[in-house]
Parts: structure tokens; C-alpha cells; sequence
């Protein structure tokens, strides 16, 4: 069944595909699928987003795996781990 989420990128995610945020409607079922959805798309998403790549994710501002599900009206996040100095 089709959901609409926002799916919103930060730091050097959101500089490498060029916006903050967009509102997809999608058939996957978990933020993992999500993410293999925006690689498909090709670059710049196939690159920052890579399942080697170094890439954090969050659903409705909490950490989550890849098989965390998604419901409708959901807020992603992808964004690169975070360090401290």
C-alpha cells in the first residue's frame, strides 16, 4: 500500500543530492527499503546513500535500523554520523 512520507537530508547528504527535504509517495515498507529506493535513482543518491557508505538513519526523530517500519505521514532522516571534538 502507497505512503506518503518526508524524507529530509543533512549535512553533506543534503549538499551532494541538493535539498533539505521532499514529501515521497513510496511502496516500501521499512527505512531501509526507502533507502535502496533513492540509490535506484541514481546519482548523487546512489552515491551518498551506498550501503557501504557511513550513513545514519532516523524515523520520526528516533535512530533507526534498516528494518524499522514506515507508516504513512512518517518523517525520515538520512544524515552522516555525528563527531565530536
Amino acid at each position: 500500500m502507497a505512503k506518503t512520507v518526508t524524507v529530509r537530508y543533512f549535512a553533506s547528504i543534503r549538499e551532494a543530492v541538493g535539498r533539505d527535504s521532499e514529501a515521497l509517495t513510496t511502496q516500501c515498507a521499512t527505512v531501509g527499503a526507502l533507502r535502496q529506493e533513492l540509490i535506484a535513482r541514481g546519482a548523487p543518491w546512489a552515491e551518498c546513500l551506498a550501503e557501504g557508505r557511513a550513513v545514519r538513519m532516523a524515523v520520526n526523530q528516533l535512530m533507526a535500523k534498516a528494518d524499522t517500519a514506515l507508516a504513512e505521514g512518517a518523517e525520515v532522516a538520512f544524515f552522516p554520523p555525528v563527531t565530536g571534538g
